[in-house]
């Protein structure tokens, strides 16, 4: 148990951190980050906030849905947003191109490798996941439309509110899913299976 919650709480704080990463490197972010990114200068607030408040309010579309949240849902909403907000204290902004590419990919991976620790803790989904599957199982609908139509609905927001879509946007849309599959069993949680004396195991 102790491992597991480590897991979880370092790789939100890491998805927090290439959150910070996104915004430094100002190519392009996924697209929750875009609409948060323009939220967040809609509304002149920190991002982490914007992450924070979004989370809290997805939640609330889990009602009607009868999803079920777990402490990594409500932890997903809390910490992912402070660990942004503190990342971003740390990280200069930059000027090189050359630094902000590396940025950029770099943060792909943290992202890859902080969603394969949370979700491979199994604590529960994050709320804009608990989302998607709750969507799918009311109306049937399959997964990838049920994702792709919430990505590009946010996408579309965050563009109009002036959040950064650019090459970053991209890259993420097409790497992302393969890196987690390769991340993801690295990290995910096996229950431990306890194996009687051969004298009391049943014949």
């Amino acid at each position: 148990m102790l491992r597991r919650l480590l897991q979880l709480y370092v790789g939100l704080s890491f998805y927090g951190l290439s959150t910070a990463m996104f915004v430094r490197a100002d190519l392009g972010a996924d697209p929750w980050n875009v609409f948060h990114l323009g939220v967040a200068r809609l509304l002149a607030m920190d991002i982490g906030t914007v992450m924070i408040l979004t989370g809290a309010l997805v939640l609330l579309f889990w009602i009607p849905l009868r999803q079920r949240p777990g402490l990594g849902t409500i932890s997903n909403v809390i910490v992912i947003g402070l660990a942004a907000d503190a990342a971003l204290s740390l990280l200069p902004e930059m000027s090189s191109l050359v630094a902000r590419s590396v940025l950029l990919i770099s943060a792909v991976v943290v992202n890859a490798l902080a969603t394969g620790m949370y979700i491979g803790a199994g604590f529960g989904s994050g709320p804009r996941d608990g989302l998607m599957t709750g969507i799918n199982a009311r109306t049937g609908w399959s997964v990838r439309s049920v994702r792709t139509a919430i990505e590009v609905t946010v996408l579309l927001i965050g563009c109009v509110l002036g959040g950064t879509f650019g090459v970053g946007t991209v890259l993420y849309a097409l790497t992302i899913g393969p890196l987690i599959q390769i991340c993801l069993p690295w990290f995910r949680h096996k229950p431990q299976v306890t194996i009687a004396p051969q004298s009391e195991q049943i014949v």
